[in-house]
C-alpha cells in the first residue's frame, strides 16, 4: 500500500510521483501547507551494518531532491556546519530545532545545544558514516545531521494561485533572484553572501539546483536554514514584482555589448537606495535567460581591460554588497 504524493519542484522544472510505503511509516506532518512524509525514528542509540533500513533512508535523503522534499528532512554533513547551523537557530530564541536525528561517528561529543530531548542522538560505526557522508576519508567528519527543511523555505506549487504572493516574502526591499543556477557551490556561496549582507531573501527559478543539496549546504554555511528563499516560476516571480514595485536589475558580464547596460558605481547605487529591488543572476554557462534580460535593467561590473567576467559567486558578491544601501550608510557613517 503506497501514498501518493506529487511535487513539481522550482528548481527542478520537473513533476515527481513518489511512492512511499505505510509499511515505512507513512506519517506526515505539514511543510509550506503540504503534506510530508516522516520517517519513523530508529529504536536504538548504536548502528554498524550500512544495510540498515535507516540509514538507508538517511542516505536517500542526501542523494535525491524528491526524497528529501516528500520527506521535508536535509542531510547536513561535517560537526562544522552542523555547529553553524545550532549556533543561528539559538540566536532566534524559542525556535523549536531543526535537527531531528545527529548521527556521531562512535566516540565523538555531541557538540553543546544539541543535547535537547528533541534530538535523537544515534552513534554509527566507521562504515556507516563512510557510506552516509560520500567520502573516502572520514578522518575529519564525526557528525552528520538530518535536519528539517524549515519553514522560511517556500515551494510555490505550479497549479498554485499567484494571489499569496505576501506569504512568500514577510519583507521585500531587497530580493535576490537565481536564474539557472546549477553548480551547487554557486548557488551557497551566494545564498551565504545574500545573509551577510542583509538582503532580504533568494527566488529560485526553473533550473536552479536544489538549496539542500548537500555541496550547496556546505557552501552556504547555515545561511539555507535561516534566509527566506521561495522556489518558483517566471509568473510567480512578475506577480511579486507587482505587489511590491520593485525595480528589476540583472547582472551582465562586461564584454557583452549591449546599449542599455550600466557600469555598477556608488553613483548608480544610490540612484535605487529608496527603491525595492530585485537583483537576477544567470549561470555561467548559458547566462541570463531573453525572459530575463527582456524584463530587467542590465548592470555589469567595471573591470580592467584584459578580464571579460568573473564567477558568478564572486560577481554576486559585490553586486549584494553595492546594492544594500543599508551597508553604504554604514560606512559612510
Amino acid at each position: 500500500m503506497y501514498h501518493h504524493l506529487q511535487l513539481q519542484a522550482g528548481f527542478s522544472n520537473a513533476s515527481f510521483s513518489l511512492r512511499v510505503p505505510q509499511c515505512c511509516g507513512g506519517n506526515s506532518r505539514v511543510h509550506n501547507g503540504r503534506d510530508v512524509v516522516s520517517h519513523p525514528p530508529p529504536k536504538v542509540s548504536f548502528i554498524s551494518s550500512s544495510s540498515n533500513p535507516f540509514v538507508k533512508h538517511c542516505l536517500k535523503l542526501r542523494q535525491s531532491s524528491s526524497y528529501r522534499h516528500s520527506h521535508g528532512s536535509a542531510v547536513v554533513v561535517g560537526m562544522t556546519p552542523i555547529k553553524e547551523i545550532s549556533q543561528m537557530q539559538a540566536l532566534q530564541g524559542n525556535a523549536p530545532s531543526v535537527v531531528e536525528f545527529l548521527l556521531l561517528l562512535d566516540g565523538a561529543e555531541a557538540p553543546n545545544g544539541l543535547h535537547d530531548s528533541t534530538v535523537q542522538i544515534i552513534n554509527v560505526s566507521s562504515n556507516v558514516m563512510k557510506k552516509l557522508s560520500g567520502v573516502q576519508s572520514i578522518d575529519s567528519i564525526t557528525a552528520i545531521a538530518i535536519m528539517k527543511i524549515p519553514s522560511s523555505f517556500y515551494q510555490i506549487y505550479y497549479n498554485q494561485g499567484l494571489e499569496t504572493c505576501e506569504n512568500w516574502l514577510s519583507c521585500a526591499d531587497r530580493i535576490l533572484i537565481l536564474d539557472g543556477i546549477q553548480d551547487p557551490g554557486n548557488l551557497g556561496t551566494l545564498l551565504r553572501s545574500a545573509m551577510a549582507f542583509k538582503w532580504d531573501g533568494v527566488f529560485l527559478l526553473p533550473g536552479c539546483c536544489d538549496p539542500f543539496n548537500e555541496k550547496a549546504l556546505r557552501a552556504a554555511r547555515g545561511a539555507t536554514f535561516q534566509l527566506p528563499i521561495v522556489s518558483g516560476t517566471c509568473a510567480h516571480l512578475e506577480e511579486l514584482r507587482s505587489k511590491f514595485q520593485m525595480k528589476m536589475l540583472a547582472g551582465h558580464p562586461k564584454n557583452v555589448e549591449e546599449s542599455n547596460c550600466h557600469l555598477l558605481s556608488r553613483q548608480y547605487a544610490d540612484t535605487l537606495a529608496d527603491k525595492s529591488v530585485c537583483l537576477i543572476l544567470g549561470s555561467e554557462g548559458n547566462g541570463l535567460s531573453e525572459q530575463s534580460k527582456n524584463i530587467c535593467e542590465l548592470v555589469s561590473i567595471p573591470m580592467a581591460e584584459n578580464f571579460e567576467s568573473l564567477n558568478v559567486s564572486v560577481a554576486g558578491g559585490i553586486f549584494l554588497f553595492m546594492l544594500q544601501p543599508e551597508l553604504q550608510k554604514e560606512i559612510l557613517s
